[in-house]
């Protein structure tokens, strides 16, 4: 899994630090990110959200083959390359429209929030720590080898399963490249995640949030719908992208760094004209000690998504779940 240094030092997205199949998949040491939790549901905080922008940030996913898919970020981004989950046991493998107007993916109350799990691990017992939380994770991300690799694995067919039985919603990892993957590639992994695992939607890494690329992740968007019933749509810039584009997805992953860089980030004003359950933030290397600010900052920022971990930007950030998920879960929902 490769990666790139952001701004301040910290990695971002799945290129360079980001949330992309970069998690190298779950044949390497798997990725995963959590949030802590020691905040009340702080409804509605109102915090004034600075009128700046930021350079974009990156995140890759894990992927389930043991050689990292390193590609490189361009200098205005930095994403994590997430290789898919870290395998500790031998998988099996088997064969087996327009955007919505209003979210799909599981409702958070204006000024609440929900966890996400990005499960860029192999191992199944980090997918049943975050399935038995109660309560569980809205979404988790699922990254098999930075992509759908190249057949389906029975291993990853369960823990799907596992997922949706317990309400969560599971979306199938792609890389776009900053929209230099072509939209043929990223659409033979739409159709092997859903043919594969039944997925409920798709992660769109790697996005390039700029005027220019608008066109092809709309494209994307519509063929997406077209393949995956009520699909749920989630797009990773790392930062803060043209207003427009959140007309194409459901959520819009604005920030994936760590704690020290989350401090000092600026939010555009814009922001304060959605909903906050269209907004998810990833914050890593954020220590104990430091959950509670961070939770309470992602509140005041409208962040209706939040995974937070204590595990450190480098090498790999999603390669477990935090130290601290029991009281994230329960801090990050309670209360809303």
């Amino acid at each position: 899994m490769s990666s790139t240094t952001g701004r301040n030092g910290d990695h971002r997205g799945i290129s360079g630090t980001r949330m992309r199949a970069r998690f190298a998949a779950g044949w390497r040491t798997g990725a995963a990110v959590a949030l802590p939790a020691l905040l009340a549901c702080a409804c509605g905080s109102a915090v004034p959200l600075a009128s700046a922008t930021h350079a974009p940030k990156k995140t890759a996913l894990p992927s389930a083959s043991p050689t990292p898919s390193p590609s490189p970020s361009p200098a205005r981004k930095h994403h994590h390359k997430h290789a898919a989950a870290s395998r500790t046991s031998s998988a099996t493998s088997t064969s087996s429209g327009a955007p919505p107007s209003q979210p799909t993916t599981p409702a958070v109350a204006s000024g609440c929030q929900s966890t996400f799990v990005p499960a860029y691990f192999y191992a199944s017992g980090d997918w049943a720590q975050a399935i038995d939380t109660r309560p569980a994770p809205g979404v988790m991300l699922l990254n098999v080898d930075s992509g759908p690799g190249t057949g389906p694995l029975s291993h990853f067919q369960t823990l799907t399963r596992q997922a949706q039985a317990a309400g969560i919603t599971v979306l199938g990892y792609s890389s776009t490249e900053y929209g230099q993957r072509s939209i043929s590639s990223v659409e033979a992994d739409v159709r092997d995640y859903k043919s594969w695992y039944g997925v409920n939607g798709i992660f769109l890494d790697l996005t390039q949030g700029t005027s220019g690329e608008f066109s092809y992740y709309q494209q994307l968007s519509s063929y997406i719908h077209s393949q995956v019933s009520g699909a749920d749509i989630w797009l990773n810039p790392g930062s803060f992208p043209e207003p427009s584009f959140m007309s194409i997805a459901n959520v819009v992953m604005v920030f994936e760094g760590s704690y020290a860089s989350y401090v000092s980030d600026q939010v555009p004003s814009w922001v304060r004209q959605y909903s906050p359950s269209q907004f998810a933030h990833v914050i890593y290397a954020t220590p104990q000690s430091d959950f509670a600010s961070a939770v309470s900052l992602s509140r005041s920022r409208r962040a209706g998504h939040l995974f937070v971990t204590n595990l450190p930007g480098s090498p790999n950030p999603y390669g477990s779940m935090p130290s601290y998920w029991s009281q994230e879960a329960q801090t990050t929902e309670g209360g809303c």
